[in-house]
């Protein structure tokens, strides 16, 4: 028997999918299984109705992948517990920490960096492989980028936004993102800065929160203003665990849950994003990114190497990474192109290792998913409607490219659709099917271990909520009835709630 084959024999899923109650659509048919073990996958992830106790395996957020590690600044870094290529995974992790430097350099294999740029290496954003943070006062962003887009002008932009050609359209000057570093001998674009106006929140129980509104503003663009209709969307990097199995969920079981004219009258009316892959140019469902704009783990590396390091990639080859045409200084630098190397500055061989690292870090186990608190804090998250976007759980399908990928049962609590999120959390710029009130529905797991991962917890696209209390009460759009309903709820019932999120 091949070890592939043991491993999924013995994973805790295949037992669990001998019960349960059917969750997807009637009429999501998914072509990677048979109609009864698609009967089976039906019951297992149909929303649970039982809180008086744990669901079985309920703590193995990603199936025979989870790890269980000790709460510190490292969980998020392990390999997945069933990985098979350790010692791929763990060269990627060093070229995911790896400092880019300028070019030339005597380091040929390590030059390139930029011109313009954001961070030196892939873990200064994703600070433990977690989630970025905001700027402090008086100092750069660190870990938070600003896209830039504006709308289309012309018959012709909205033909290419309509086929799915573009994503939306970037500043003449300043491209699709503002770099606030540069290499020596060239100027930074300008630096990003954000203050905040401090507002209250009444909750049901007289309990007051507060709020931080963001400002930003720019200083210091050195090509003169932006566009008049540039729009500016700040964002911190997202967590990396567990995207190698949120890759191998099934396209049908995501779009079963889709409604985009909310046709069964719930207010929720997720839709899905579909984007053109980078390679294949095939349109297929977005699934990574705060607006699900792209495709793969690899789309989404191969982007980050180009915007926020400046690194050529064969995906995204370009050296001069986000420089304009406008801007003849950025592209009359040296590159960090080694044609002994390839005609890239990172070539296949790093694109394909930072990818595998990036599949296959792990998610940690849930804690303390029989506590009576954790209980009664689930019931509160159904009870208010939370679940309804933030789906529990999915089964990967059989026919994964990572075949230790393959028919997990995973708790990701996403569904991967996008959803208005009212005027709160709206920046105004469309990232293809995205509107600008709308944002994917980021997953769970794992949120609980935030502050001991990186030492600090900010929540949402932009960071500005400084507590899982204050990123819902942030909730608009389709979760204003959500939002409400966890303001409205007693401080007990509410400290279940949050609770329960600990547990994640």
């Amino acid at each position: 028997m091949k070890r592939t084959d043991l491993v999924r024999l013995v994973t805790p899923t295949l037992a669990l999918l001998i019960c349960g109650l059917p969750s997807l659509a009637a009429d999501a048919t998914r072509r990677d299984i048979s109609q009864s073990d698609l009967d089976r996958v039906r019951a297992v992830t149909r929303p649970t109705t039982d809180f008086s106790k744990a669901e079985p395996f309920e703590a193995m957020s990603a199936g025979a992948a989870t790890t269980r590690v000790a709460p510190g600044n490292t969980s998020f870094s392990q390999p997945s517990a069933n990985i098979a290529l350790e010692q791929d995974f763990k060269l990627g992790h060093a070229l995911f920490q790896k400092l880019w430097v300028s070019s030339p350099s005597s380091t040929q294999a390590s030059d390139g960096l930029g011109p313009l740029y954001n961070a030196r290496s892939c873990q200064t954003c994703h600070i433990n492989d977690g989630r970025g943070r905001p700027p402090r006062e008086g100092e750069d962003a660190v870990s938070m980028i600003a896209r830039l887009a504006r709308a289309p002008r012309t018959p012709d932009e909205d033909k290419l936004l309509q086929d799915h050609r573009v994503l939306n359209f970037p500043d003449v000057t300043y491209g699709a993102q503002l770099q606030n570093l540069a290499v020596p001998g060239l100027q930074a674009e300008g630096k990003l800065t954000v203050s905040y106006e401090e507002r209250t929140v009444t909750l049901g129980d007289a309990e007051i929160v507060s709020l931080r509104k963001p400002t930003y503003r720019v200083d210091g663009l050195v090509d003169g203003p932006f566009e008049a209709t540039t729009s500016i969307s700040p964002r911190i990097a997202q967590p990396t665990l567990g995207l190698g199995l949120i890759e191998a969920i099934a396209q049908e079981d995501i779009l079963a849950n889709a409604d985009p004219e909310d046709k069964n009258g719930d207010g929720f009316s997720g839709k899905p994003a579909f984007v053109r892959d980078h390679r294949s140019g095939t349109l297929s469902l977005g699934r990574f990114g705060w607006k699900a704009q792209n495709v793969t783990v690899r789309d989404q590396a191969a982007m980050a190497f180009s915007h926020d390091l400046g690194i050529s990639t064969p995906d995204s080859p370009n050296a001069y990474g986000d420089c304009t045409e406008r801007q003849t200084d950025c592209l009359a630098m040296p590159t960090g192109v080694q044609k002994r190397l390839g005609d890239t500055e990172a070539p296949s061989p790093v694109l394909d290792l930072v990818t595998v690292y990036t599949e296959n870090l792990s998610v940690p186990a849930r804690r303390n998913v029989d506590a009576p608190d954790v209980l009664r804090g689930k019931q509160m998250f159904y009870d208010s409607g939370c679940a309804t976007c933030h789906t529990p759980k999915f089964v990967t399908r059989r026919n994964a490219d990572d075949p230790l990928h393959s028919f997990q049962l995973i708790w990701p609590y996403s569904d991967f659709l996008l959803h208005d999120m009212g005027d709160g959390l709206a920046d105004g710029q469309q990232v293809g099917d995205a509107t600008g009130r709308e944002w994917r529905t980021q997953p769970l797991w794992g949120i609980g271990l935030t502050g001991a991962v990186n030492g600090n917890e900010f929540y949402l696209h932009d960071g500005r909520a400084r507590s899982p209390t204050e990123a819902i009460l942030w909730h608009g759009g389709e979760a204003q009835k959500a939002r409400d309903a966890f303001a409205a709820l007693q401080k007990s019932d509410r400290q279940a709630l949050l609770t329960f999120l600990e547990s994640l």
